[in-house]
């Protein structure tokens, strides 16, 4: 409250919005067209947006918008200029977001009914926008603003029968605005017709025959579809309604038929259903209402007995006589899956009967089955059944074996026992001269001899109140039959009519027993107590004294849940157990002679001694004995606070009184599931439990730590620790182990150690001290292990032969294979024998040799240790060459790994994505300004390109424009790709038409190869036409979220592998020549003598933060140690964003306080014979560990060199080559040329000089190596990048994707190329296959491939790109389906991949095959996909400069374009050449 000065009351603002749950953080507002609007920041990142058009009732929150990932916005927010905008902060980032986004509404009612005062509905264009961005938005009903404003639409008649064509159609519309150029009428994707407008109406036609829907059964009687009106104007849909087809011939039964919503007749004598009642054959027979139908009425249950001989008389009513050439009626019954049919006769229109016929069915387990019953006539026409009336077969002898269980059956059966068969049987079927037949009905209906089978229980205490069970046979069929006749060891039992089963079960409560009376007989009368009626039991019934001793535990916590054991004698006697603490149950579990086991309840009485009472039945036991409750136990830390996923890692818990709990038990709750491990008690204060799981999904489980929604202990009955609030305990990623190889044997020698390689085997916790119990078994025994976080090491055990390992931990095993230890073979004594004396034999031999062939050679011995010499020294090079090469060969792979693990991916965003492949090399391309025109031209070139826009999206003009400009000399290849990725980024926001026309210029093109006589093969080759260009921009489109998902992260690691390899050796920063390659061109083939060396560099942005470890070499220029350091200090910073090289200096911070600033040239460079030699490292002699910095570039220093124009040009010279970017055709213009620098002669070199200047003296020839021993360095290069190449491939090459499906792109346009190759009756595989590589791998994957600058903000020079051209050249050898002989003299690079190349071949086979077996993807599906695409990049490019882009080459060609257009029959009839003139006027810049 505020009290303006001088002022007694108070002012008081009025709460118009109230949040409690997100607190608000920042508000701003502003009135738009009288209305307040308040857009509120609040604390978890979200911009509400709130109306406010007069006090608290009328304030209206109309939309909430996720701004900031995490955090708060902060307080300061500010509008746009023109109030479009706001610009929103929060710690990390600058949002601009818009005020209003009404596009996201796709119908009128959610547009006006947001409540967003900025949105309208233009209405022609089917848009939501504002009011000033509608097209001709003053005039009447083309924008609506207000709900009862939008567009309504009725059609009469709405159905019509899938049999009838051409109807006319009134539609009644509401709110439309005029139409005067016209409306069309369209079916879905069934037909499109011209509307004529009639006033509000607009008249059209239904499909014609060939266009109607077929409706199936299965989708029951109709189709629904959108009647659609689409103005001519526009060419949107702007208002829709349903109509229904409808198809009454799916109904095949009358009531089915005449209950249908829609016109359909029901012709009774041809048993058709039809929309037109004329079809049936007589006026009578023409059935419109239920009630007419023929059909059998409800009747009582039928009862049939099994094997009788009977009719079946049913109820109907309309019953249709049968017609001459017509069949009678028949019954149909289903019996246990047989049909019977039956004839039978029909009285009149209301009653048929189904003749004398007798039924059976097998097995004696049912006594009565319902069967379905189905009245047919003339074969097969059914009469309907709405009451569902069933047949009950029944036998009366089934499961009723005595006369009991026969009386007690449903009367209407009519079955009674005969008791000379002894069985229950129907009146006919018991011969009555020996047989007398007991019914229920008749007076002398009572079973005779009654008969006891079973009693429980035995036994029961003197008190009584014991329920006594009574079963077997003939026990009456009333209860009063037995009410007062049943004594149990001659104690009255008084029956109880809960428990009284017929026939068959009496339950009965004992009275009170005297002393004297011990044990006795069961026995009953029934009715009436004459030896016939008698029963008396087998077995005893005993009265018995129960005891109590003893109770255990004598303690357990106040919330209960303890299991107490009360020992004693005669405890299971009698037939009801009550135990009471004090005043609490305590609930019965089970018992046994000595023994009653019960679960003690909560206490209310708090903590203290009670009595234990026991009761059974009637009798109270009586023993002093007592139970104590006890405080609750709790807990007070557990450790370790983390487990893995899968659980059973041992956790210490303390707490207190945790010896009074049996059972105790650890829960974790996640995603719903709960998991329950157990504890084991050390003592009252101490006890350890194995970690529950967590419920994740074994086949998406995380890669992150996860916390349990729930995490505690179930300890007997107590509820406070079932959810332990106060711990973080935290569940980490379970260890992964790889498989030892793909044969899953591992080959060792004794003794050697077996290394499981894995992930996640040390949990990241916090501390950093975690450790999870291994154990790994070689067969049946343990191994020590050693464990870090990416292998298991494990000491073998002394073993031989073929085991199988296993390695266990947590709640998991798993066994990374079989690893077989091949025995040591000793020799046997003679052998060692046979073996010495050959081998003494042996040396005499070879040293009788040697002295003879000693005295021969003394003349040319001096002349070989001369020779001799120069071999060894040549030979020790070789040697060490290849010994390093084996090294580097069998280096382990984590290292890059591990390396490349941090970085992010710094994808491009779409517009710059399509733009580097579209129109390569043009950094700032018209497409994405505004159009420049002068302004007195501007509003006739914005309206010609309009129109020009207009016949662009008319395929005739389009497709004619392409030819006409394909057939011109003068129309160059680079004009042909200009063209087509013009027109894509036109029709980049209508890419079904874009696809549409591809697909034609795609068949043409096919057309005219094949017409050529070109090799088929051929197709796609090479980029000839606007057609191939158009089909690698449409691939590029729709490929980019594939990209961004899954085939960006292997690229990116490749590019990432390949740029550390190659810069973990020297590279020559003049020549681009690198000691590690993949490219025999690029290779340095000398030896270089380098050390690394890891310098501490300071942070250029934050120098107080810790200092960064760089790996460098000795050999390095300044420039690419400036370049390393750039790289790891913004490893996660995109190339676009980092400082650059050369605008940084390099400052060498020396231990004495001096520092330096070291530079690629100074006055300390050495010059020899006319080669100036780069500065590198080593020529600062640089120490390992010393600090640099990396300080903006400084004007002059002092160890610059004097003539400054000599340093800039030649250091301008090497930088150039350094920073190469673009894609250049061949290896060879990528190597350049050493020239000397103009002014002083002088050549520049860093770790080779090239040998054309052949300054190499002749001296030097015996130190000088045969360069091809450097080639197996291109194997270690690589076997190192092997797993990325495989990854790239096997992304690239598989039909799913991490859980992310084939692009449909892809499919879709394999498909197409198979439907032309059957079209033109190509049947030769590697003709198909060819066309699918020309079309997908080489036309878009090996430009990727070759140039990862397209997709990702990153820098690539000489080495890397040579590199990815090998890569890609192997690429392309592994689609092709030709076999390449390879000898000693194939290039290098085909060579080394040789091996590799027919396994990549096959991965391409299969993924072909696999994309062919996949099911087709309607062209619905396929423009719903390409829509949305449209919609998700609908404004990157600026459409009206794309078009003068295109219009350029209609200024260039106009009169061969009005000819083709004018030859043309279909540009004829829609005056093509006249709208084009039209064009050409607007923009002809005298006009």
């Amino acid at each position: 409250m505020n009290a303006p000065l001088g002022v007694s009351s108070m002012v008081r603002g009025l709460p118009i919005f109230t949040e409690d749950g997100d607190r608000m953080t920042s508000v701003i507002a502003y009135v738009y067209k009288n209305h307040s609007l308040a857009f509120v920041g609040t604390k978890s990142g979200k911009l509400k947006k709130i109306r406010v058009d007069g006090t608290t009732k009328n304030t209206l929150e109309y939309e909430i918008v996720q701004v900031v990932d995490t955090g708060p916005i902060l307080r300061d927010m500010v509008f746009s200029v023109d109030h479009e905008h706001l610009y929103i902060m929060s710690e990390k980032q600058l949002t601009r977001v818009p005020v209003e986004s009404c596009s996201q509404y796709e119908t009128c009612s959610e547009c006006l009914g947001s409540g967003d005062p900025h949105c309208g509905w233009c209405v022609l264009h089917n848009t939501c926008t504002r009011k000033e961005r509608c097209e001709r938005s003053a005039e009447p009903r083309r924008f609506a603003s207000e709900m009862k404003q939008c567009v309504r639409l009725t059609v009469h008649p709405n159905n019509i029968s899938v049999s009838q064509y051409n109807v006319l159609l009134v539609l009644e519309t509401y709110n439309v605005p005029e139409l005067s150029a016209g409306v069309n009428c369209t079916f879905e994707d069934l037909s499109e017709m011209d509307g004529l407008v009639v006033g509000s109406q607009i008249q059209c036609i239904s499909p014609a025959a060939k266009e109607v829907p077929q409706i199936i059964t299965e989708n029951g009687d109709h189709h629904i579809v959108q009647l659609q009106l689409k103005s001519k104007e526009t060419g949107m849909t702007f208002a829709s309604t349903s109509f229904v087809f409808y198809n009454c011939s799916v109904h095949n039964s009358c009531l089915s038929c005449v209950e249908s919503p829609y016109r359909c007749h029901w012709c009774k004598y041809r048993h058709v259903c039809t929309h037109d009642p004329s079809s049936c054959s007589f006026q009578e027979g023409r059935v419109k209402l239920p009630e007419d139908c023929p059909q059998l009425l409800q009747v009582e249950k039928i009862l049939v007995p099994v094997e009788v001989i009977k009719p079946i008389t049913l109820k109907a009513k309309n019953l249709p006589q049968p017609q001459s050439g017509q069949r009678g009626y028949e019954c149909i019954l289903n019996i246990q899956g047989n049909e019977q049919r039956v004839p039978a006769l029909r009285f009149n229109s209301s009653s048929v009967q189904c003749q004398n016929t007798s039924y059976s069915y097998e097995g004696m387990e049912i006594n009565s089955l319902p069967v379905a019953l189905t009245v047919v006539w003339n074969g097969h026409f059914n009469i309907d059944n709405p009451a569902q009336n069933k047949v009950h077969l029944y036998k009366c002898g089934a499961m009723r074996d005595s006369c009991g269980l026969c009386l007690k059956a449903d009367p209407d059966f009519e079955c009674g026992w005969c008791e000379g068969q002894s069985q229950c049987t129907l009146k006919q079927h018991c011969p009555a001269q020996d047989s007398h037949w007991l019914e229920l009905s008749s007076t002398k209906g009572k079973c005779t001899n009654p008969k006891i089978t079973d009693i429980n229980p035995v036994t029961g205490p003197r008190e009584g109140g014991t329920k006594v069970t009574i079963r077997g046979e003939n026990l009456g069929l009333e209860f009063r039959d037995i009410a007062s006749h049943v004594k149990v060891a001659g104690v009255e039992c008084k029956p109880l009519v809960e428990g009284y089963i017929p026939a068959e079960q009496i339950v009965c409560e004992m009275g009170e027993a005297k002393p004297s009376q011990h044990a006795g007989f069961v026995e009953i009368c029934v009715a009436e107590c004459k030896p016939e009626f008698m029963a008396r039991s087998s077995q005893l019934y005993y009265f018995m004294t129960l005891t109590l001793s003893d109770l255990k535990p004598k303690r357990g916590p106040v919330s209960g849940g303890t299991q107490v054991t009360i020992t004693g004698n005669n405890l299971n006697a009698g037939s009801n157990v009550i135990v009471t603490f004090g005043r609490q149950p305590c609930l019965f579990y089970r018992r046994s002679t000595k023994h009653i086991v019960c679960n003690t309840t909560a206490s209310d009485e708090g903590f203290e001694k009670v009595k234990v009472s026991v009761r059974v039945d009637k009798a109270k036991i009586h023993q002093e004995l007592q139970y104590e409750y006890v405080e609750d136990p709790t807990i007070l830390r557990i450790e370790p606070e983390w487990s893995i996923f899968s659980g059973n890692t041992p956790i210490a818990v303390w707490g207190t009184h945790l010896d009074l709990i049996q059972n105790p038990q650890i829960r974790a709750k996640h995603g719903g599931k709960e998991h329950i491990n157990n504890c084991e008690v050390q003592n009252s204060t101490e006890m350890t439990c194995q970690a529950p799981a967590l419920a994740v999904d074994p086949n998406h489980q995380s890669e992150l730590a996860e916390r349990p929604e729930e995490f505690g202990f179930i300890l007997d009955n107590v509820q406070s620790l079932l959810i332990l609030n106060k711990t973080n305990f935290t569940y980490y990623p379970n260890p992964i182990f790889e498989v030892f190889n793909p044969s899953g044997i591992l080959e060792l020698k004794p003794g050697s150690p077996i290394i499981l390689k894995g992930k996640n085997l040390i949990p990241p916790v916090a501390g950093g001290n975690a450790k999870l119990n291994y154990t790994v078994l070689v067969g049946e025994k343990p191994c020590a292990v050693t464990v870090s976080d990416v292998q298991l090491l494990c000491e073998s055990p002394n073993l031989t032969g073929r085991h199988k390992v296993m390695a266990r931990v947590g709640g998991m095993e798993f066994s990374p294979g079989m690893v077989y230890i091949s025995p040591d073979s000793p020799l046997s004594l003679p052998a060692i024998v046979s073996i010495a004396v050959a081998g003494g034999l042996l040396i005499i031999f070879i040293v009788a040799v040697l002295i003879a062939y000693k005295r021969k050679s003394r003349e040319s011995d001096l002349t070989l240790k001369r020779l001799q010499m120069q071999m060894d020294n040549l030979e020790s090079r070789v040697a060490l060459e290849c010994k390093e090469a084996f090294a580097e060969l069998q280096t382990d792979i984590h290292e890059l790994t591990s390396d490349l693990d941090g970085a992010g991916i710094p994808f491009l965003d779409y517009r710059t994505y399509t733009m580097r492949v579209l129109f390569p090399g043009i950094e700032d391309h018209p497409v994405l300004r505004d159009l420049e025109v002068p302004g007195y031209r501007q509003e006739r070139v914005e309206k010609g390109l309009k129109l020009f826009a207009q016949l662009i999206n008319n395929k005739v003009f389009l497709l004619s424009f392409i030819r006409t400009l394909e057939s011109q000399r003068s129309f160059s290849m680079r004009d042909r790709g200009n063209v087509a990725s013009l027109i894509m980024t036109v029709l980049q926001s209508k890419l079904e038409y874009a696809t549409d026309v591809l697909k034609q210029l795609l068949a043409d093109l096919i057309d005219k190869n094949l017409e050529s006589k070109n090799h088929p093969k051929l197709l796609l080759r090479r980029t000839e036409s606007v057609a191939e260009k158009m089909l690698t921009n449409w691939f590029t489109f729709l490929l980019y979220k594939f990209l961004k998902e899954c085939a960006g992260e292997p690229l990116f690691s490749l590019f990432c592998a390949i740029k550390q390899q190659m810069e973990k050796g020297p590279i020559d920063s003049i020549t681009g020549e690198a000691r590690y390659s993949l490219s025999e061109d690029k290779l340095i083939r000398q030896q270089i003598d380098y050390k690394t060396l890891v310098l501490s560099c300071v942070n250029p942005d934050n120098v107080n933060s810790s200092e960064v470890p760089v790996k460098i070499l000795n050999c390095d220029t300044i420039t690419q140690v400036k370049e390393k350091i750039l790289d790891a200090i913004f490893k996660n910073v995109p190339c676009s964003h980092r400082p650059k090289a050369a605008d940084m200096d390099l400052e060498w911070r020396q231990a004495s306080g001096a520092r330096m600033i070291l530079q690629d040239e100074d006055i300390t460079t050495k010059i020899e014979n006319d080669w100036k030699r780069l500065n590198t490292l080593a020529h600062y002699q640089v120490p390992d560990g010393s600090v640099v910095a990396l300080v903006s570039k400084q004007v002059t220093a002092y160890n610059a060199v004097n003539n400054s124009t000599v340093s800039r040009t030649s250091a301008s010279k090497y930088e150039n080559m350094i920073r190469y970017t673009g894609s250049p055709d061949s290896l060879r213009s990528r190597t350049p040329m050493i020239t000397p620098d103009l002014e002083s002669g002088v050549k520049m070199w860093h770790l080779v000089k090239n040998h054309e200047h052949g300054d190499q003296k002749e001296g030097d020839r015996g130190s000088k190596m045969v360069s091809e021993i450097y080639l197996t360095r291109l194997l270690a290069t690589k076997g190192t990048l092997q797993k990325f190449v495989d990854d790239l491939f096997e992304t690239i090459f598989s039909t799913a994707h991490r859980g992310s499906a084939l692009p449909l792109a892809i499919k879709y346009m394999f498909d197409f190329l198979d439907e032309q190759a059957d079209k033109h009756n190509i049947h030769d595989p590697h003709v198909r296959h060819t066309w699918k590589s020309n079309c997908l791998p080489l036309r878009f994957w090996v430009n990727m491939i070759k140039n990862p600058q397209f997709v990702f903000d990153i820098h690539k020079n000489s080495i890397t790109d040579a590199c990815l051209s090998v890569v890609a050249q192997t690429f392309m050898d592994s689609c092709s389906t030709s076999e390449h002989r390879l000898g000693k003299d194939s290039p290098s690079n085909k060579l080394l991949y040789a091996k590799d190349i027919p396994s990549y071949k096959n991965w391409v086979e299969r993924y072909y095959s696999d994309i062919a077996k996949m099911p087709a993807i309607s062209d619905q599906d396929m423009n719903a996909y390409l829509a949305e695409q449209s919609r998700m990049h609908m404004n990157e490019f600026n459409t009206m400069s794309a078009l003068s882009e295109i219009y350029s080459y209609v200024g260039k060609y106009s009169e061969e374009i009005l000819g083709a257009l004018d030859q043309d029959d279909q540009a004829g009839k829609q005056k093509l050449a006249y709208k084009l003139e039209q064009v050409i006027t607007l923009m002809s810049i005298d006009s």
